[in-house]
């Protein structure tokens, strides 16, 4: 794990509510602004720049989290993807799951590293892309993924990393505020080898946006 003072950017812990109680978060300083940043750098002709969305711990993970609430992790192994502030991911291990938490992109890893640390978890943290690296011979009975349907272009390299890693009669938990693209997501996914399910969510912040959650498993 990188040290803390050698990241590229502004950290601090941000108090959270994760499986029902307040733990500290690693978490970005200045999200706004490292946005600013990456599309000036795009707009400038610089390749390889990517759109730092993990800098944000967005709603549709408390909601995942609080949608855990029905269900018995003691012992399962569970594989968050897209993870990055690692809400979702956490929120699993601290109600007795064995958690492996992933991103395509390193620094939200470091950052995760450190909030696994500082909570007392024992998770595996690592690289992965969807569609690019694979976790040979690895299989999760759940796999957690928080605001990643929110990309047309990621949706069939996203259903490849669930083929990949999902174990036989698991299920796919994934959330979103309700967007418009989720909607698209839905009439998507019907159509491929999937049972598709939406379950809402209220959280006390803004009962009136509730969470989507999205399960899915094998037809």
């Amino acid at each position: 794990m990188k040290n803390a003072a050698n990241l590229t950017f502004q950290w601090h812990w941000e108090p959270t509510m994760i499986a029902g109680r307040e733990c500290p978060l690693a978490v970005a300083s200045d999200p706004d602004g490292m946005l600013i940043d990456a599309c000036e750098r795009q707009d400038a002709g610089e390749e390889g720049v990517i759109d730092p969305f993990w800098a944000t711990t967005w709603r549709a993970a408390s909601g995942l989290d609080r949608f855990l609430d029905n269900y018995s992790l003691e012992g399962v192994r569970v594989l968050e993807v897209g993870c990055g502030t690692g809400h979702a991911g956490l929120a699993a291990a601290m109600r007795g799951a064995d958690v492996t938490l992933t991103d395509g992109v390193d620094d939200p890893l470091d950052l995760v590293r450190m909030s696994v640390e500082k909570n007392g978890q024992d998770c595996t943290v690592k690289r992965l892309r969807f569609g690019q690296d694979t976790m040979e011979g690895e299989k999760f009975p759940l796999i957690l993924g928080s605001d990643v349907t929110y990309l047309r272009v990621l949706w069939p390299q996203l259903e490849e990393c669930f083929e990949q890693h999902l174990a036989d009669n698991g299920e796919v938990l994934l959330s979103d505020p309700h967007r418009i693209i989720g909607n698209e997501f839905q009439t998507w996914i019907a159509d491929r080898p999937w049972n598709y399910e939406a379950h809402k969510v209220t959280l006390d912040d803004d009962v009136n946006h509730p969470i989507r959650v999205m399960r899915l498993t094998r037809k």
